[in-house]
């Protein structure tokens, strides 16, 4: 297939961008957000069934555990396969290679380490920053927004993936701001859709302890669909700005053209450290 053409693009392309990958390969992204998410299903349902056919007991409270344990490590898992699957079919699909949900999944079973650290070391910053007030926080995730893409693009480390991107996002806080604003709209717009409506009838349920069970798997059921729909955008736009970036400030659109198996930056020396 052909890629998308590489130059800068305004916020409103880049988001036009993000919507043309979406529908044009919707299933290859709900696959891949999918499959995982699943995984989280399954195990959510059964801790809420398993709970009432165990009773109350010492066995029943060290299953429960374990349950608590696993759907902990697979919501873990689900986010990392997801976001980084994501990512590089959009690498994949943005520059003109083909794309599968299979091969995407097989590509990020090896770079879980690294991932998992970037995540971790995100997650530490954006929270360290929250702590200072609201506002450095929301700027922080707006600079390390393409820590993702970086590490796994560029094959680098944690520490080097978010001075990475603390260096490319410099004077582009901003477009990063509307990208994660629309992320949280259509977050909450999926929830009210798929999740909301069955609140009522489980408030109405609440004396009803099968019925309180069937509403609240139907309302896991409703996240879980919510989840795996948007999750892709998200990681598609992200993806696309990382690339912008790249364009605008190194001439990445020149650098492909010249060696388009190469996808590392041209200086991986001297980048500044927040850290």
């Amino acid at each position: 297939m052909t890629g998308l053409e590489l130059r800068p693009l305004s916020l409103g392309e880049i988001l036009d961008r993000t919507f043309f990958l979406y529908r044009r390969h919707f299933l290859v992204f709900i696959g891949i957000s999918g499959i995982p998410q699943l995984i989280v299903l399954a195990l959510n349902l059964t801790q809420l069934f398993a709970i009432n056919a165990l009773g109350a007991g010492a066995a029943s409270v060290g299953f429960n555990g374990i349950l608590l344990l696993l759907v902990a490590l697979a919501n873990l898992f689900a986010y990392l396969f997801a976001q980084g699957g994501a990512i590089l079919a959009v690498s994949d699909l943005y520059l003109g290679r083909p794309a599968s949900i299979g091969g995407a999944l097989r590509k990020v079973a090896s770079e879980l380490g690294p991932l998992f650290g970037v995540v971790a070391l995100n997650g530490l910053a954006i929270g360290g920053a929250m702590i200072l007030l609201i506002v450095p926080g929301i700027y922080v995730a707006c600079r390390l927004l393409i820590c993702v893409p970086a590490a796994l693009i560029e094959g680098r480390g944690p520490r080097e993936s978010l001075s990475r991107s603390w260096d490319l996002t410099r004077d582009n806080a901003g477009r990063a701001f509307v990208i994660l604003l629309l992320v949280i709209v259509i977050t909450l717009a999926a929830e009210l859709l798929f999740a909301l409506p069955f609140t009522i009838p489980l408030a109405a349920s609440a004396r009803n302890p099968g019925m309180f069970r069937f509403w609240t798997a139907i309302m896991q059921v409703g996240n879980s669909v919510a989840a795996a729909l948007v999750r892709p955008i998200v990681l598609i736009a992200t993806s696309i700005y990382y690339y912008d970036l790249r364009v605008r400030k190194e001439a990445f659109d020149i650098q492909f053209m010249m060696n388009p198996e190469s996808q590392r930056a041209p200086n991986a020396s001297g980048l500044p450290s927040i850290i």
